[in-house]
């Protein structure tokens, strides 16, 4: 295990050397970045009952989404992307490849994720005079929110992945529930704003726990009239987080196992065919 670990910490690094050096990566994640301020920067108003900017409320919900989308949206197409490509047949053939992968996808998904959200709230504050912690416990807040919450999506997302058809159809099968998380989890406006059933599904997923605990790190306390319990229940932010954290784990590790072993040289060659017939690849 400790191998697996040290293999999984150096493939993490080259991957992300990688992505570092792709200019056409980095514009993805770039421009959700500028979506956001732009976005933000045509709002106007403060959250009722406040005297909290409506902006900031908005730029505390897309630092949310910001994590979850890559956790839950950007990694299954690069599973599921690197399983078309082969990488599971070949990791299938070696000691601990399996955990390796994992904590090499893991170091890449969290630093691309803590690097845009220091990127979106670096520049809002300097722009915009954008919301930051205030003190060490909103720092402290901000910290294990985030900790958490990339916790509780990437393993999710690698379950996801494992079990999702090809490329060409993993981002429609995400990106429709995604959208709607993004609508319905209080990150765009105030969840009181949503009819309660909405709020009660909501509730059932960690983009609106993400969001309420990054509100509660970034934004005055006074706008806590504004949430749907009239407080920030910390104490239930870490423990949805946290329960979807466990299932995640105990989900993924065993599907990426299941799809490694379904992979053979024959499966990959008959995919391979089937992509070069449809023009996804050069015959």
């Amino acid at each position: 295990m400790t191998n697996a670990w040290r293999a999984g910490l150096q493939r993490g690094r080259i991957e992300l050397r990688h992505l570092l050096r792709s200019p056409k990566e980095m514009s993805g994640h770039l421009t959700n970045v500028v979506v956001a301020l732009v976005i933000a920067a045509y709002v106007t108003g403060h959250v009722p009952g406040t005297h909290v900017p409506m902006a900031h409320l908005l730029l505390a919900g897309f630092a949310a989404y910001l994590l979850f989308q890559i956790g839950l949206v950007n990694l299954p197409q690069i599973l599921v992307t690197e399983r078309e490509e082969g990488t599971l047949l070949r990791l299938r053939a070696t000691p601990g490849g399996i955990p390796a992968y994992l904590v090499a996808k893991t170091l890449l998904v969290v630093a691309v994720a803590v690097g845009t959200l220091a990127l979106l709230l670096a520049v809002a504050a300097l722009l915009a005079d954008g919301p930051l912690p205030h003190g060490p416990g909103g720092w402290l807040t901000l910290l294990w929110v985030t900790t958490l919450g990339l916790l509780a999506v990437v393993p999710l997302g690698a379950a996801i992945g494992a079990v999702l058809p090809n490329p060409r159809e993993a981002l429609a099968l995400i990106m429709l529930p995604t959208m709607g998380l993004l609508f319905t989890s209080g990150t765009v406006f105030p969840i009181t704003s949503l009819p309660v059933p909405v709020q009660q599904v909501a509730s059932v997923f960690p983009l609106k726990w993400m969001a309420q605990g990054l509100r509660s790190a970034l934004l005055p306390d006074t706008a806590r009239t504004a949430e749907a319990a009239g407080s920030w229940e910390l104490p239930m932010v870490a423990l949805v987080l946290s329960a979807w954290a466990v299932l995640g784990f105990l989900l993924a590790v065993p599907l990426l196992r299941r799809a490694a072993r379904r992979e053979s040289g024959s499966r990959l060659s008959a995919r391979h065919r089937r992509a070069a017939q449809s023009g996804a690849l050069p015959g």
